[in-house]
């Protein structure tokens, strides 16, 4: 039975059904902090009960101390800066629950653009700065755990080289990357990526699938961001 783990962000809380059967059904939920006071609020609703999540990590800065007070014992505070709070949970989860084969982030995006742009961009450098270093089980590329970020509109994921994608016909599928030698010969979409140089967020968005196998063929090992409906 696949392990699953949950994040919950401090962006937009998940209204819709999918996302919510994300956080009632996970294994493991781990909050941000910022995120913490949003779920407590929301809990009883989605769980019908109490269901406190496993792990509140974070820099506590955004996270009133009557909270901190009163559920020290859920606390992980990490004071590095040099990480968000949801790399530093991603990070927590891959260290201590080993066993979890699938990551899904919600709360990710939504109210501030800069924050959804940024924590979109980190899933493409997840497998760079976790699939290799060792400190984190020996973990490698292949595998980590698969992540992607869930929200009221979509699911974004990373891919590190050419894949095949079951996804279904008719979805609204938008593809990004960093690396403008990047080239990706695309089959089972409305526009064909073959000929799209990736020098801007926008070259290979708006698409449409056409089959419900998607198949994308990198020209070299690199960075990209799938972001379906």
């Amino acid at each position: 039975m696949t392990r699953t783990a949950v994040i919950l962000a401090a962006g937009a809380f998940p209204t819709k059904p999918y996302p919510l059967y994300l956080l009632q059904s996970a294994d493991i939920v781990v909050c941000c902090d910022s995120a913490f006071a949003k779920y407590l609020r929301r809990m009883p609703r989605i769980f019908g009960g109490e269901r406190l999540p496993d792990v509140v990590i974070g820099d506590m800065d955004s996270l009133p101390a009557s909270l901190q007070s009163a559920y020290a014992d859920l606390i992980v505070h990490e004071t590095e800066q040099d990480h968000n709070d949801q790399t530093k949970a991603v990070r927590y989860v891959l260290d201590h629950y080993p066993d979890v084969r699938e990551i899904h982030i919600l709360g990710s995006t939504g109210l501030r653009a800069d924050h959804t742009i940024g924590n979109l961009s980190l899933l493409m450098e997840y497998p760079r700065l976790f699939g290799s270093d060792p400190s984190f089980q020996g973990l490698s590329v292949e595998s980590l755990p698969s992540i992607d970020a869930v929200s009221d509109y979509g699911t974004a994921f990373a891919l590190t080289d050419s894949a095949e994608l079951h996804v279904g016909a008719g979805r609204r599928f938008s593809l990004f990357s960093p690396d403008n030698g990047l080239r990706i010969r695309s089959e089972g979409l409305q526009w064909p990526t073959d000929d799209v140089v990736f020098d801007n967020w926008w070259k290979a968005t708006l698409n449409r699938t056409t089959a419900d196998i998607v198949r994308l063929t990198f020209s070299h090992p690199s960075r990209a961001l799938v972001i379906l409906d």
